[in-house]
């Protein structure tokens, strides 16, 4: 085992619209950790997006790590750990579940714990509560996801052959947050609509029939309407998006970024049109990622 490592976790965009907690995606902005064995434990953040993170014991990767060596009985040394992040904090591209699973892989390294994906899927899961991001992160590409219990299962789906683009909003939007806002219970009706829109998304993603999947990813009765007064750029968006020939503008994970679905070959022009009308936002095309980890040495 070489005394020094380099991770990648890529950000994940989660629910689609309709697949409240259950769909996840992986992008291709990554959470980087520069690891090295130490006499004494040290966490420095190089990034600007990571200024307020704490580098003691209450940081989140450290807490993970030593929690998932304490579940095996392993001992985790001490380590000088770099972090370095594309993924803006807060913003509903999954750097809490970057964040979880550089925990659970440092722990799986440098204790030698020769964990399996779906070992490492369910300590994550068990710290985020929900395998969108989770799994997305730990599988890559397009996952399908539930928490039933103790047990949780994740199902990887075939790439959609789809450009994304997101707009990252100046503001952050806690998860608590957005979750405080979604009413406690659903009637009857809209349980069912929630759910059958979150079917046939699906399936239409399946059989690569992209209008329907993009009406579909629209039709959110779970979260996004309630939602809505969080992200004041959402209406708009979708409503340009459309405009502009996108497939679908939906809010990523608890927002507020705004995740837009475009035609192959589009992305880029699309992305140039809302950077222009969202002119005090941060428009990029991002790429799906679909590796699992890997090791640079």
């Amino acid at each position: 085992m070489s005394t020094s490592v380099t991770l990648q976790f890529p950000a994940s965009t989660a629910n689609l619209g309709p697949g409240f907690d259950s769909l996840g995606l992986a992008l291709n902005l990554y959470l980087t950790l520069e690891i090295t064995r130490s006499s004494d434990w040290k966490i420095e953040c190089r990034s600007p997006l990571l200024s307020s993170l704490p580098t003691d014991e209450t940081n989140l990767i450290y807490q993970v790590a030593t929690l998932t060596a304490e579940r095996y009985n392993a001992v985790l040394p001490p380590l000088h750990i770099v972090i370095d992040s594309e993924i803006p904090l807060a913003r509903g591209l999954g750097s809490s579940a970057a964040a979880i699973a550089a925990g659970i892989e440092v722990a799986n390294y440098f204790a030698q714990l020769e964990l399996t994906l779906e070992e490492k899927l369910l300590i994550g899961n068990e710290i985020e509560g929900h395998p969108d991001n989770i799994g997305a992160c730990i599988f890559g590409g397009l996952v399908a996801g539930v928490s039933i219990g103790e047990v949780v299962e994740v199902v990887q789906l075939p790439k959609p052959n789809i450009d994304i683009v997101v707009t990252i909003p100046p503001y952050e939007v806690k998860t608590e947050v957005a979750r405080k806002v979604l009413p406690e219970q659903l009637t009857r009706e809209e349980a069912v609509l929630g759910s059958a829109v979150a079917n046939v998304l699906i399936a239409a993603l399946l059989t690569e029939n992209y209008e329907l999947a993009g009406k579909m990813m629209e039709k959110d009765r779970f979260h996004e309407p309630h939602r809505l007064p969080l992200i004041p750029e959402l209406t708009e968006a979708r409503n340009f998006g459309k405009e502009a020939g996108a497939i679908a503008t939906v809010i990523s994970g608890a927002g507020p970024t705004i995740l837009t679905f475009a035609p192959k070959g589009t992305g880029e022009y699309i992305a140039s049109l809302f950077q222009r009308r969202f002119s005090h936002c941060t428009v990029k095309q991002l790429q799906i990622h679909c590796n699992n980890l890997e090791y640079n040495y």
